[in-house]
C-alpha cells in the first residue's frame, strides 16, 4: 500500500505539470481552433528564466528561498507571457483568416526555432536547474518518501489551475473567452474585442507553461533546450485526452497521463515510459476523439 501511494502522488506531481502546459494547448484551440505546437518550447523557456533569474533573486532577498521561489516564478511567467503574446502578433494573427493547416505549419516552424534558438543562446549541455524550494523530508518510512518540493509543486500546480478557473468563469474577460469559443463572429456582433481576447488567451497559457516549467525544473533538476518536445506532446495528448477545448478536461487528463506514465514506469518498465502516452493517444482517437469530458459536435459542412 505504501509503495502504491508513493506511485501515486509521483504520478500527481508529473501529471499535475502536464496539466497546466495542457491548459494552454485546450485554451489556445477553444478560442483559435488550432493547435499551437509552439507552446511545450513556451515551457523550455520559462525553465530557462528561472535558471538565469534564480542566481540573481536569491541573493537579492537574504537567500530566503520562501521568497525567491514565488519571484522568480512569478518574473518567468511574466517573460513566457509576453513571448506568448509577440509569437501571436508576429506569427499567428496574419494567418487568421488562412486555412488552419498554414498556421499549423507556422507553429511547428515558430517551435523548432524556439528549440535551435535554445540551443545556440542557452549552449546545448544540459544546466542544473537552481534550487528554489526547500527540500526537506516529510514522510520517510520503508516504501514511502515524500518530499516537500513534490508537495509544493502539486499545491502550486492545483492553485494555478483553480486561479484560472476563476478567471474564466468569474471575470468580464474569461466571460469573453467563452464566448469567443461559442462564436468569434457572434461575439464580435456583440462588441467583443476579439484581438483582446486572443492576447490574454495566449498570456494565461504562456504563463502556465512557464510556471510548469519551474516545477518542472525543480522536480528533475536537469534542464535543456529540447526538454519541451516530450513534456509537450505528453501535454497534447493530455488535452486530447481530457476533450481539447475543454479547461476540466485538460486538467483531468494532464492527471491521467502522469499517473498512467509513473505506474508503467513502476511496474512495468522505464522502457515504456513515452509509449504509454502515444498508446493512449491512438485509443483516444479510436474510440472516443472528442474526449472524456467534451460532447462530440456536429461539423457543419
Amino acid at each position: 500500500m505504501s509503495e502504491l501511494l508513493q506511485q501515486i502522488i509521483n504520478g500527481i506531481s508529473l501529471g499535475s505539470i502536464y496539466a497546466l502546459i495542457a491548459l494552454g494547448y485546450t485554451m489556445v484551440y477553444g478560442v483559435l481552433r488550432f493547435i499551437n505546437f509552439a507552446h511545450g518550447d513556451v515551457f523550455m523557456v520559462g525553465a530557462f528564466v528561472g535558471y538565469y533569474a534564480a542566481p540573481y533573486v536569491v541573493p537579492l532577498v537574504g537567500g530566503n528561498l520562501f521568497l525567491a521561489g514565488p519571484i522568480v516564478l512569478l518574473l518567468s511567467m511574466i517573460i513566457c507571457s509576453a513571448l506568448g503574446v509577440i509569437t501571436e502578433k508576429l506569427a499567428y494573427k496574419p494567418l487568421r483568416s488562412r486555412p488552419k493547416l498554414t498556421v499549423l505549419i507556422t507553429a511547428i516552424g515558430v517551435s523548432l526555432f524556439l528549440e535551435f534558438g535554445g540551443q545556440l543562446f542557452f549552449g546545448p549541455d544540459p544546466k542544473p536547474f537552481p534550487t528554489l524550494i526547500p527540500s526537506t523530508t516529510v514522510v520517510d518510512t520503508q516504501n514511502l518518501t515524500i518530499m516537500s518540493t513534490t508537495l509544493v509543486v502539486i499545491g502550486t500546480a492545483i492553485f494555478l489551475m483553480l486561479l484560472l478557473r476563476i478567471i474564466v468563469m468569474k471575470t468580464k474577460i474569461g466571460t469573453a473567452m467563452r464566448a469567443v469559443s461559442y462564436n468569434q463572429q457572434a461575439a464580435s456582433l456583440m462588441g467583443i474585442n476579439i484581438n483582446t481576447v486572443i492576447s490574454f488567451t495566449f498570456i494565461l497559457g504562456s504563463s502556465l507553461a512557464a510556471a510548469g516549467g519551474i516545477l518542472y525544473g525543480s522536480l528533475y533538476p536537469s534542464i535543456n533546450p529540447l526538454m519541451g518536445i516530450f513534456p509537450g506532446l505528453k501535454a497534447f495528448i493530455s488535452a486530447v485526452l481530457g476533450g481539447i477545448g475543454n479547461i476540466p478536461g485538460a486538467a483531468l487528463g494532464g492527471m491521467i497521463i502522469g499517473l498512467l506514465e509513473t505506474f508503467v514506469t513502476g511496474y512495468l518498465s522505464p522502457t515504456f515510459r513515452d509509449a504509454i502516452a502515444f498508446g493512449i493517444l491512438i485509443l483516444i482517437l479510436l474510440f472516443k476523439p472528442s474526449g472524456i469530458l467534451r460532447r462530440h459536435e456536429a461539423e457543419k459542412v
